[in-house]
C-alpha cells in the first residue's frame, strides 16, 4: 500500500515540517529519528548523508539502499504494514477504562512508556504528528497509542504500548478501538506498522480486523563521527 511511507508523508501531510529538500527529507530529531528518500540511488544518498550529523543514526524505509561512503547500516527491523480493513471489530468491554487525550504537558509521561517498550523511537515533540490517547492507572501513564505517519486520506496507529505490569488488561484493544472510532468518524482510514518478529502484537492487529499489505523493512542508517 505505502511503500515508502515516509517519504510520502514528508512530502504531503508532513511536509511542514520536513527538513530537507530534494531527494531527501527528514523529520525534526526531537520528533521521530526517521527520514525518507525519494528512491535508493546515489543522489538520494548523498542527500540523506547531507541531512545527518556526524555520528548521528536515522531509520529509512526500503528494500535495498545504495550506500555511499559517509553512510553505513547499523541495523534492520523486517516489519510489516498493515490496514484496517473490517467493519466488523471484537465487541469492546463494558467496563473499559477512562481513555484520557494526551497533549504537549504530558510529553515526559509518553517518552517514560514508550522508553520501556521501544527506546528511542518516541520523542519529546513525537507528540506533534497527531493525536495521542492513554489510560492511566493510579494517576500513572500504563498504556498509550496514537498517530505517526499522516497521508492523505489515511493515519498510521503508533506508539501502541503498555507497561509491563499492567498487561494483559486489553488496554491496547481499547485503544485502537478508541483510534479506530476517531478515524471513520474523520473519514480516514487506518494502517500501523509492526515488526514481523512481534508475533503477539500481530494476533492482537488481526483480530481488531487489520490485514497484512505490505512487508517493509526498517533499516538504521548511520553517517559515522563523533556527535
Amino acid at each position: 500500500m505505502f511503500p515508502n511511507p515516509f517519504w510520502q508523508a514528508l512530502t504531503t501531510e508532513h511536509a511542514a515540517i520536513a527538513v530537507g529538500e530534494g531527494l531527501a527529507r527528514r523529520y525534526p530529531a526531537d520528533v521521530i529519528p526517521f527520514a525518507g528518500v525519494a528512491d535508493t540511488g546515489e543522489e538520494a544518498m548523498r542527500a540523506l548523508r547531507d541531512l545527518l550529523e556526524p555520528g548521528e543514526a536515522i531509520y529509512v524505509a526500503g528494500d535495498k539502499l545504495e550506500l555511499i561512503p559517509g553512510l553505513e547500516q547499523v541495523r534492520e527491523i523486517a516489519g510489516y504494514q498493515m490496514s484496517f480493513s473490517s467493519d466488523v471489530m471484537e465487541p469492546g468491554e463494558a467496563s473499559a477504562p477512562p481513555i484520557e487525550l494526551l497533549a504537549s504537558e504530558h510529553a515526559s509521561d509518553m517518552v517514560g512508556l514508550t522508553d520501556v517498550a521501544f527506546p528511542g523511537f518516541f520523542r519529546k515533540k513525537t507528540h506533534v504528528l497527531g493525536s495521542y490517547w492513554g489510560i492511566r492507572r493510579d494517576g500513572k501513564l500504563v498504556a498509550m497509542a496514537g498517530e505517526r505517519v499522516a497521508l492523505p486520506g489515511f493515519r498510521e496507529i503508533s506508539a501502541v504500548c503498555t507497561h509491563p505490569s499492567y498487561t494483559g488488561k486489553g488496554y491496547a484493544a481499547v485503544l485502537i478501538r478508541h483510534i479506530l472510532r476517531v478515524h471513520s468518524v474523520r473519514a480516514l482510514r487506518s494502517f500501523l506498522h509492526v515488526a514481523a518478529a512481534n508475533e503477539r502484537a500481530i494476533s492482537l492487529y488481526e483480530r481488531l480486523g487489520f490485514v497484512k499489505t505490505e512487508t517493509i523493512i526498517f533499516r538504521q542508517i548511520r553517517r559515522p563521527g563523533p556527535r
